[in-house]
């Protein structure tokens, strides 16, 4: 086992937290080879929901050199974060972050100033109520270009039920914090907020560490 893994933090979500940056650089690799495979290959703009520390974008951003990558979140306090590590980095196609609260669309860009062809949610939904994932779905059907996808990475339950012993134990984990929200949310319930709002599950890919990818397209 890699140390990487022997050294978990204790469970903390804050976006700017050690957990939070261990888990990002456990999935990344994983997430980058899906998105090497479904984001556009020619010039378009992609949007990061929640984007936290920028750690995803300022990772990704790098491997597609012909695309604008947008990031985001309802916290203006890591976009310091945000811009530090697009300096570091020399990530040369990263925008500045943007406050963008899912449960105010007012935040939401004004489409006819910027439509998206891409955007990407990571590891939100399990520490967050269910009006965020609805919250996805409302911009998203705004904010993506027809045909435009949408995806979602996290530990999700299917059917109703646990696809992994270790899912179900962090599913326990997250109750057992006494946040009346916090817990795995169900693809189905995901995929009916998607409909809703003219968004259809396109595929449910199987990831590392009992994670899942979710693709929607408008």
């Amino acid at each position: 086992m890699s140390q990487i893994y022997d050294n978990k933090p204790q469970l903390d979500p804050h976006p700017l937290s050690p957990y939070v940056a261990w888990a990002g650089e456990r999935n990344r690799d994983a997430i980058l080879e899906v998105l090497q495979e479904r984001l556009p290959k020619s010039e378009g703009h992609v949007l990061e929901i929640a984007s936290g520390s920028g750690m995803h974008l300022c990772y990704f951003a790098p491997h597609f050199p012909h695309l604008r990558f947008h990031p985001s979140d309802v916290d203006e306090d890591v976009f310091d974060n945000i811009r530090k590590l697009k300096q570091e980095q020399g990530v040369s196609n990263l925008e500045a972050p943007v406050k963008l609260d899912l449960l105010s669309p007012d935040t939401w860009s004004n489409p006819s100033q910027q439509l998206f062809d891409f955007i990407i949610s990571i590891n939100i939904l399990q520490v967050a109520p269910f009006e965020v994932a609805e919250g996805i779905m409302k911009c998203s059907s705004k904010l993506l270009k027809s045909g435009g996808l949408l995806y979602m990475y996290g530990p999700f339950k299917v059917n109703g039920e646990f696809s992994s012993e270790s899912n179900q134990e962090f599913d326990k984990k997250l109750r057992s914090a006494g946040v009346p929200y916090w817990g795995l949310k169900d693809i189905a319930d995901v995929t009916s907020a998607a409909e809703v709002n003219g968004l259809r599950l396109k595929d449910k890919i199987d990831m590392p560490a009992n994670n899942f990818s979710l693709i929607f397209s408008k």
